[in-house]
């Protein structure tokens, strides 16, 4: 598989991602915890422009070669037409990509297995130079504890990088452990949960100024949660068990990204909020708010080592069910915890990554980190405080575009995950 190649496909699993991490606030079945460290195993990749140069420029190179063939050895008439069919054909060839590859996976909250990601990733108008590349395609999960999920996803990038749009839908079931809400988690026990939905996605996205992008969403979606077999030392079973419930919502998200490389960012900023309104007057079954905010900061120091920052913020008001409330351990916030050991609705995380290459492909990370679930921001407590410290190895697969693979060890509060997967945490 070329370089060029390997960036749709990487982007495609990132919308993967990137879904089920919406997605959880959907399902009434708790499908936050699991999907959202879905997420993270994978480092919630995203590809945008480094490849968009790449097509043109490799069709403007072969079109130029392929008339100087013709300006300089004279044809006859059926080898000029012949020549002309085959230079049209190559063209069209080369507009976009079509890649499908497998992608191993390793989640503490739903196990170890694979994602099946294929896709195509094309120029949506080829004379937009400016323009990251579209990319339309699919994926599958499966890991060894039975969970299975399906995905289908389209985003576009339009008028010279002004628009964006995405599309995404969802369907497939989850196994995975429930531990409560709030404190409960310290007692050591945990629920068996099955839990399955589907979920759509559409977000409209419009840059208003420098690389600030602004606009409106929608998610729709429905789930159901069962009960998988237990030895009796449990939590309290959540409520609408067996029921399926669906959720709607009507929100607003900003963005603004400064990183050139969304692989390995070296340099930059990224600031992402999301507003999610679920209503009943939507058809939606409960009636609550969900924000979430995070902010990285990266600086390089030398030409291999870069110290990496991220805040991230969680905040739900109304009458929230428990699985669209804050999700401890979710989007690598913070590694060393099962997603849902710790739910409540506000949430701070914070951490700190040093980056180091070595010799070759190879590389390392340490990092650590503190965060902390309240049921309000007025009752976080120093004694309540979520410590993290692991470190991993890196090797890259890709040098062009510097995307690595990544497998950490982390060590939290009471045990310690191991988590492997594309691309950095945050």
């Amino acid at each position: 598989m070329s370089q060029l190649q390997f960036i749709p496909l990487v982007r495609l699993l990132g919308w993967f991602l990137k879904l089920y991490c919406l997605c959880t606030v959907i399902g009434p079945s708790r499908l936050r915890p699991p999907l959202i460290l879905l997420c993270c195993s994978l480092g919630g990749i995203t590809l945008h422009a480094e490849a968009q140069q790449a097509s043109p420029t490799v069709t403007q190179d072969v079109q130029t070669i392929e008339s100087s063939s013709v300006e300089q050895t004279p044809q006859s008439p059926d080898t000029d037409e012949s020549k002309a069919n085959s230079q049209t054909k190559k063209k069209k060839e080369r507009r976009g990509a079509i890649v499908v590859a497998p992608i191993p996976i390793s989640s503490p909250a739903i196990g170890t297995g694979v994602v099946l990601a294929g896709g195509y990733i094309f120029p949506f108008r080829k004379a937009d130079m400016v323009s990251p590349p579209s990319v339309v395609g699919g994926a599958a999960l499966f890991t060894n504890n039975g969970s299975r999920a399906l995905a289908l996803a389209a985003e576009f990038y339009l008028k010279q990088n002004t628009y964006h749009i995405t599309s995404m839908y969802v369907r497939g079931n989850l196994n995975y452990d429930f531990y409560g809400v709030g404190t409960a988690a310290d007692q050591g026990k945990k629920l068996p949960l099955k839990q399955t939905g589907q979920v759509f996605l559409g977000e409209i996205l419009y840059r208003i100024a420098g690389k600030f992008f602004v606009g409106p969403r929608a998610l729709a979606g429905n789930s159901t949660i069962t009960l998988r077999p237990n030895d009796g030392s449990t939590v309290p079973p959540p409520p609408d068990l067996g029921i399926d419930t669906g959720l709607t919502s009507l929100g607003i998200r900003v963005n603004r990204d400064t990183r050139a490389n969304r692989f390995y960012p070296t340099q930059g900023t990224l600031f992402d909020f999301t507003s999610n309104f679920f209503s009943e007057a939507l058809g939606s079954k409960y009636s609550f708010q969900a924000y979430r905010s995070t902010f990285n900061y990266y600086r390089s120091f030398g030409s291999k080592q870069v110290l990496a920052y991220n805040l991230f913020l969680c905040a739900t008001a109304g009458n929230a069910p428990f699985y669209g409330e804050c999700v401890f351990g979710t989007n690598n916030q913070l590694r060393g915890y099962v997603a849902g050991q710790f739910i409540d609705r506000d949430m701070i995380a914070t951490q700190l990554e040093y980056r180091r290459e070595l010799v070759w492909r190879f590389g390392v990370a340490v990092f650590g980190g503190l965060g902390e679930v309240a049921p309000s921001v007025s009752q976080f407590r120093y004694d309540n405080i979520l410590p993290a410290v692991g470190g991993g190895v890196r090797f890259k697969l890709s040098r062009k575009y510097n995307v690595n693979f990544r497998a950490d060890i982390a060590q939290g509060k009471d045990g310690h995950t191991f988590s492997m997967g594309i691309g950095e945490a945050f």
